[in-house]
């Protein structure tokens, strides 16, 4: 058979997308032509299967050099197929500006139509981080649970799409080379079958030996390799199962922690107590060799805990942490087995009480993979609890014309599509796109969390019922500014007719949510994200990570606290309940907002890249709040922005901003910072009408021939340094910002 024939369509087609209540997943089918000759997974060495898997390999290579962040193409490819051409109007310069933007809408609305899913969401690329994949590949092949050939062809497919230059790769997709992210894929790409008579495998082991080699690794580096049994346990600090059965009152108690961070301590602390590692395999002897400057026999692994390539480290690791391991490493040569047993049996059925409450799909990605380690090692391979995990594995990988890659959640489902809502409510265009509008009410609708965790207070969680995820229903994490989206786009949908009072989200459903958001605000006005601060600042002093900060424990945040006080002002202005509480909440939040203000007028945003972003919810929360338009906070805001508006209209911020702490300018225009400054400037009714017109010229000149907009630069953030990929904001934001000027200029 000769697949070289065959276009790339051909072979993205063999992937098909399934979504159901938020729930998504891709899976392989075979073609016509090899029906009847790929029977079993080892079918693939046949000569029509080598030669099917070469040719669609080729089909997915991307180029990085001309942006390392796919364009989701192919699950657009598939979408267009399924649903056909959007309706497009022409448009042309004689027109006036307002009416190309009308245009615009209408044309950028229909086409973001055809990628709205069935139950009313819109799904994605979500990917970006480089660590995600290979922690799954390592679960995989610790568990004996090998991905089906296909898939693995395009993890490879990815990882050397990926690969910098100098032959390393980043902590992310647009990130320099780092110890950990290139020990990391070279370690997934031998597990997948490379070696070293691969050119670009021997580039990776250069660069790995001349900087120091394995023992450089950071912290979650050096856990991974120890459970792949290519690293001693001994050369990691101890992870103490212990510190769970401490009491809770102690800042430092586990319990405290950031939610991400606490539930990744979790699994941490049962493989380290239970020094759980996969068998000595012959690829793991190999990599023994392969990944060190020294003899494996010969590392002096006491050292090593210390050791960490210069270049990897973001935060550095304080003297008060280095204290405090050597204290918790004394512990662990004199350990009670008693204790140990105790602890080791709490947090094991901690980890089946994330399973449960959320389905197996568990807070993130990366608790995810090392979850799945530990129910194996507990339940046993053929335990239905490890096979539900595996199941949920296909829950956060996501195909694109790069290859195939991990999310850095299950998805953004819940939050894509409450944007999307109040765009196009803002447009007041939901007339024109009713079952559009039917179907995000539907989706909202059905993710609100219908579900306290059982024993919620055993495991240092809160309630969640009447709260709204960031993903899915299944996922169950409430979050403040998610809680607070979902309900702010459900408020303004209840006044449309085409809204049915049956499925009404009305008081009743909202007030659970509005007690939550109420007592999630902190003592210093503002809101964090899943959960209150549950211990003071300095603990972030213990934070061993060296690649992120501010994961110690739970930080208020201006994006979270701007959400969350749109959303509680838009409910009170529709309900009496707890108007007073509102009131007073606000009044607290607008200091904290204004507190965080840097006296440039910008405020840092540590969910999106990054000024244009945190300015936009600084302006917008302090005008929910009741700051007029002429005040000195909002003023010194906008001209903020305004100081760095390009030539062209645009504005342009690299992820070098939120690494810096400092504005860094992209080197191109970018049409989602654009968005962002732009709907900031109109919400506070700037006057100077020259630079908003010019702004909007710029997205406008940007919109495609079908209405899509291009994938810019990465546009995503969290704890300062890992980015990540938001397909769905390069549609959202600029048709958002198009419309707020279509119907005030």
């Amino acid at each position: 058979m000769n697949f070289d024939q065959k276009d790339q369509n051909y072979f993205w087609e063999t992937w098909k997308f399934h979504s159901k209540n938020g729930q998504q997943y891709w899976n392989f089918e075979l073609p016509e032509e090899l029906k009847g000759i790929i029977q079993s997974e080892s079918d693939w060495e046949k000569p029509e299967g080598k030669a099917f898997l070469e040719a669609f390999d080729r089909a997915f290579i991307f180029d990085k050099q001309v942006n390392p962040n796919s364009g989701d193409r192919v699950f657009r490819h598939i979408r267009n197929k399924q649903v056909g051409e959007p309706k497009i109007i022409s448009s042309d310069d004689s027109l006036s500006l307002k009416e190309r933007a009308r245009i615009a809408l209408l044309n950028g609305f229909s086409f973001y139509e055809t990628l709205q899913e069935p139950d009313g969401n819109w799904a994605g690329d979500y990917g970006g981080p480089l660590f995600l994949i290979p922690g799954l590949t390592i679960a995989s092949y610790v568990t004996g649970s090998p991905f089906a050939k296909p898939m693995q062809v395009l993890m490879k497919r990815n990882l050397w799409n990926h690969q910098n230059e100098d032959g390393g790769w980043g902590l992310h997709i647009e990130g320099h080379s780092t110890m950990f992210g290139t020990i990391m894929q070279y370690v997934t790409l031998r597990i997948l079958g490379e070696d070293l008579s691969n050119p670009d495998m021997k580039r990776a082991q250069d660069w790995i030996l001349k900087n120091g080699g394995a023992v450089q690794i950071p912290m979650w580096g050096k856990f991974y390799l120890s459970v792949l049994n290519v690293y001693e346990w001994k050369g990691n600090d101890s992870l103490l199962p212990e510190l769970w059965k401490l009491p809770k009152w102690l800042p430092f108690h586990p319990s405290k922690y950031w939610c991400h961070n606490r539930m990744l301590y979790l699994p941490m602390s049962y493989c380290f107590g239970n020094k759980v590692k996969g068998p000595e395999t012959e690829l793991v002897k190999e990599l023994r060799k392969e990944l060190y400057t020294e003899d494996y026999a010969t590392i002096n692994w006491k050292k090593a805990r210390r050791q960490a390539c210069e270049i990897d480290v973001f935060k550095p690791v304080s003297k008060w942490y280095t204290r405090l391991s050597h204290i918790i490493n004394g512990y662990e040569k004199i350990y009670s087995k008693r204790i140990r047993k105790s602890a080791l049996k709490y947090v094991g059925d901690y980890i089946d009480h994330e399973d449960l409450h959320t389905r197996y799909i568990n807070i993130g990605p990366v608790n995810q993979a090392m979850n799945s380690i530990c129910v194996w090692h507990k339940h046993g391979k053929d335990s239905q609890q490890f096979q539900n995990h595996v199941t949920r594995w296909n829950d956060y990988l996501w195909i694109a014309e790069d290859g195939a890659k991990m999310g850095g959640y299950n998805g953004s489902q819940l939050w894509d599509t409450a944007f999307a809502g109040q765009a196009l409510l803002e447009a007041d265009m939901e007339k024109d796109f009713p079952e559009m509008s039917e179907k995000i009410y539907h989706f909202i609708d059905i993710t609100q969390i219908d579900r306290d965790p059982v024993d919620y207070q055993k495991y240092c969680r809160d309630t969640t019922i009447g709260c709204w995820p960031f993903s899915t229903i299944d996922h169950a994490w409430a979050v403040t500014d998610c809680t607070s989206e979902g309900m702010k786009t459900a408020l303004l949908y209840n006044n449309k007719e085409y809204i049915s009072k049956q499925n009404l989200i009305g008081l009743e459903r909202l007030k659970p949510a509005v007690d939550w958001l109420l007592f999630m605000q902190n003592s210093d006005g503002g809101w964090a994200s899943y959960e209150k601060k549950r211990a003071p600042q300095w603990i972030e002093a213990l934070n061993p990570s060296l690649l992120f900060e501010n994961i110690m424990t739970e930080v208020t945040y201006t994006e979270c606290s701007s959400a969350t006080m749109q959303g509680l002002k838009e409910f009170s202005e529709n309900y009496d309940y707890r108007k007073e509480d509102i009131k007073r909440a606000l009044e607290r939040g607008a200091k904290f907002i204004q507190s965080k203000q840097d006296p440039d007028g910008s405020w840092y945003g540590c969910w999106g890249v990054c000024y244009t972003y945190g300015t936009w919810f600084g302006i917008e929360g302090l005008l929910a709040c009741g700051y007029k338009n002429d005040s000195p906070e909002v003023q010194k805001a906008c001209n903020f922005l305004l100081s760095k508006q390009r030539a062209d209209g645009s504005w342009g911020e690299s992820f070098e901003s939120c690494v810096q702490h400092k504005y860094i300018e992209h080197e191109d225009g970018q049409i989602i910072n654009a968005a962002w400054a732009l709907l900031a400037l109109m919400k506070a009714k700037h006057p100077n009408k020259a630079a908003i017109e010019k702004g909007i010229e710029f997205i406008l000149s940007r919109q495609e021939a079908n209405g899509d907009f291009p994938q810019e630069g990465i546009s995503g953030v969290f704890n300062g340094n890992c980015m990540e990929t938001y397909t769905s904001y390069r549609n959202v934001f600029p048709l958002w910002a198009v419309a707020r000027f279509y119907q005030n200029y």
